[in-house]
């Protein structure tokens, strides 16, 4: 997020698109209402009618897979009508022309004809957008998990800039985390191509810093994504495979493709904290210690490090994710000195720039940094790009609409579109062992639209078969407009009825993401 959670209620537009915020972001969700209820005009793009559709003052219906051209349209009649912030487009920005030439044929008109936007709602959203002192854009990854999911993020920026919408209160560009400490675990390089702090592995001044800091030879060349790793399994690229509280067996598309590779690979070890679908097929698994039975810090969704510490001790044999890698080190004759959380975040601040003005000791006081804090008498950050950007100047790219890669045929002819309820969480590793949650929620249904209902001859409550290329399940079919005619919604957390089984595994060529939201298949009655 370029911009913090509590200034969401200040602002005096907001525009959420591709997040179902109440449900997957409940806290932020609240945020959003009481903006609403002080006075801020709320847009809303979803395929579903989500609960906060209920609350906008503009609602977006626009088909699966269609974002990137519903925001060059929007672009498209904030340039058309002269709504443009000229002075911080001249100040803060480049390659503006390419990227206004680029949005010039993505009129209202045409842009219906993509995504089903009638062209006067799109153009009272931009109008809406715009024309606030102080807009903020929220988005998850009804954004990301597409085959052009980057292009998409891109767009967001675009239309952010060239509203200036960005380095101010109440504005930015917000993508909302899905677990309270993906960000920090991206912030750490839990990814194959950075070190800390986003310092590229072939960056040789990076290379260098982190040799000298651990002692060891580091390859310069960036590693695997999730799905590259499971392609490289089943083309024996790969022998082993480490999993941490992840649950791919579920999780991940095309499900099939995914457990062949996780039964093909010759030694899999999973560390969690109870036994997932993916630990059930490991050849080791260690037992992991949860949130409330360890120290350490979590980076949430607006940047903020927070501390953790032990509200009860680790059941049996399970231990803290960091002892548990640093006695497998020292089994392996690496010589890691580590004996408590913050031995390793001192070196944390050491080697990251945004986080080297963050100790213990001023989280203990403070009760929480937002970074960058580059030094132990910086406040932090609330909000990025105040007065420039990382980069210097904010860099506008043309972007162009392009379908999803598996669209409606006659042989599958219905939209399926995954996501998740309020209730459940992920692949529900910890919400379904809750009897509380389970009595609200205990089974997965498929959202269908009352004319393909009629049409299949489908009732509230009856058996359906779903199908795709890739697989088929069965689940209770639950009759509604929320969904539009031609498309169906399902969570992924149920594993008797496993969404991933039919999601198409065709990736964004820049982020690797598969394309979750977006997949044909055909829908039967059973009998």
């Amino acid at each position: 997020m370029t911009n913090s959670i509590e200034e969401i209620e200040n602002a005096r537009a907001l525009f959420v698109i591709g997040s179902n915020t109440t449900e997957t972001h409940p806290v932020i969700g609240y945020r959003v209402k009481m903006a609403k209820k002080k006075g801020a005009l709320l847009i809303v793009a979803d395929p579903r009618k989500i609960d906060l559709a209920e609350h906008a003052d503009v609602f977006l219906q626009l088909r699966p897979g269609t974002n990137e051209a519903l925001l060059n349209g929007m672009i498209n009649v904030i340039i058309q009508e002269g709504l443009v912030d000229e002075e911080f487009i001249r100040k803060r920005t480049e390659g503006y022309a390419e990227m206004a030439a680029a949005v010039q044929k993505y009129t209202p008109e045409y842009v219906e004809t993509i995504t089903g936007v009638a062209a006067d709602d799109l153009r009272r959203a931009a109008r809406l957008y715009a024309g606030a002192e102080s807009a903020a854009i929220l988005y998850t990854m009804g954004i990301t998990q597409h085959t052009k999911g980057t292009d998409s993020v891109l767009a967001v920026a675009n239309l952010a800039m060239v509203t200036g919408n960005v380095g101010k209160p109440g504005s930015g560009v917000n993508p909302l985390r899905g677990q309270n400490n993906v960000q920090g675990a991206c912030d750490m390089g839990a990814l194959p191509n950075v070190f800390t702090g986003y310092q590229r592995v072939d960056s040789s001044e990076a290379l260098a810093k982190f040799r000298k800091a651990w002692g060891v030879k580091l390859n310069p060349k960036p590693g695997l994504t999730v799905t590259e790793i499971i392609d490289a399994i089943l083309q024996d690229k790969i022998k082993a495979l480490y999993v941490m509280g992840e649950n791919p067996a579920l999780s991940d598309a095309d499900l099939h493709h995914v457990i062949k590779a996780l039964e093909k690979v010759e030694f899999l070890v999973v560390q969690d904290i109870f036994l997932t679908e993916t630990a059930a097929l490991a050849d080791v698994v260690l037992p992991a210690a949860a949130f409330a039975e360890k120290q350490g810090t979590f980076t949430n969704t607006e940047r903020r490090v927070q501390m953790v510490r032990p509200a009860v001790k680790p059941p049996g044999e399970a231990k803290a994710d960091w002892l548990i890698l640093t006695e497998l080190a020292s089994r392996l004759g690496m010589k890691w000195r580590y004996e408590t959380p913050e031995d390793i975040f001192k070196e944390i601040a050491a080697l990251t720039p945004s986080y080297a003005g963050i100790s213990y000791r001023r989280l203990e006081e403070e009760g929480g940094l937002q970074w960058p804090c580059p030094g132990s008498g910086h406040p932090g950050t609330p909000f990025l790009h105040q007065d420039k950007f990382s980069r210097g100047k904010g860099l506008f790219t043309p972007v162009e609409y392009r379908p999803s890669a598996e669209e409606p045929d006659e042989q599958y002819p219905l939209l399926l579109t995954t996501g998740r309820n309020l209730f459940h969480y992920h692949t529900g590793t910890m919400t379904r062992r809750s009897d509380g949650i389970n009595a609200f929620k205990p089974e997965e249904t498929v959202q269908i639209n009352p004319d393909d209902a009629d049409r299949l001859a489908i009732g509230e409550g009856d058996m359906v078969k779903i199908t795709s290329r890739r697989g088929d399940l069965k689940a209770r079919a639950t009759i509604t407009d929320r969904v539009p005619p031609g498309v169906i919604f399902m969570t992924f957390h149920f594993h008797e009825a496993a969404a991933n089984l039919l999601t198409n595994s065709a990736v964004d060529p820049v982020a690797k993401i598969p394309e979750f939201k977006v997949c044909a298949v055909k829908v039967e009655k059973e009998q």
